[in-house]
Order: C-alpha cells, then structure tokens, then sequence
C-alpha cells in the first residue's frame, strides 16, 4: 500500500527534529567545553560537564527521532504506536502547560500551548484513521 501523506509529513518533521536537536547538542556541547576552558574553577568544570550531559541527551533525542522517522517512512506499526505513546504525553504535557498558564494568568502561554494540544490532537486523530492504520497493516490498535 502507498504510505499516506500525513505520514510522510510526520516522518520529515521528526528529521527536522532531529537536525534540531543534532544542533543543539553540539551547540551545548561547545558553549559547556567553551565555559569550562575559560573559566578553570571547579564551578567551571562542574558547569562543563553539566552541559556535556545535557548535550548527550539532545544527541539521544536526535537518535530517537531518527529511529522513529525511518520506522514511519518505512510503515512499521511499532514506530505509529511509539509516535501515538509520545504524542498523548505531550498532550498531557499540554494539558498540565495549559492549567499552569491559566493558574497564572498568561494569556500568550494559554494559546501558545493550546495551538500545540489542537496539533497533538490532530496527530492523535490521522494516526487513528482507517486509511493510516490499514497502510501500517493494522485493523486493531
């Protein structure tokens, strides 16, 4: 069957975020190196390394979004089932963004995060299409 093309978008938009994240790892990693050169203290060193460690989770992201973007353009239903688990935590992430922003009041906050759930929800919604699911060779989940 020919892969829909919401997956494909899905697909090109998790190798952007891996190009994102590749990016940003490397960007920490050279600011941490950078600030622990310069600075020769223990607090400087302690500051490299913490930008080592964030930056090698940036780098595993990247991998994982790579993973997963293969997987959706290869139609595996392992990689839609991986994308539907990380979407309804985002959503929950939303949701939680949404109550904070309101709690305080932040209008700009309320939308910017409310755009985001109506996109979760949307990805939620095409993945649980008949046509989407039968491409990925599934009737069930």
């Amino acid at each position: 069957m020919e892969r829909p093309t919401g997956v494909t978008i899905l697909a090109v938009l998790g190798f952007l975020g891996a190009a994102f994240a590749l990016m940003g790892g490397m960007t920490i990693f050279a600011g941490g190196a950078m600030v622990s050169r310069m600075s020769g203290t223990p607090l400087g060193m302690m500051a490299g390394v913490g930008g080592a460690m964030i930056a090698t989770a940036f780098l595993i992201f990247a991998v994982f979004y790579i993973i997963i973007s293969v997987g959706l353009l290869k139609l595996q239903n392992w990689a839609r089932i991986i994308l539907i688990v990380l979407v309804i935590l985002g959503l929950a992430s939303s949701a939680f963004g949404l109550l904070g922003a309101v709690a305080h009041f932040h209008m700009f906050l309320f939308f910017w995060r409310a755009i985001f759930a109506a996109i979760q929800v949307w990805i939620l919604v095409y993945l649980f299409q008949p046509n989407v699911k039968t491409a990925f060779g599934t009737t069930g989940f």
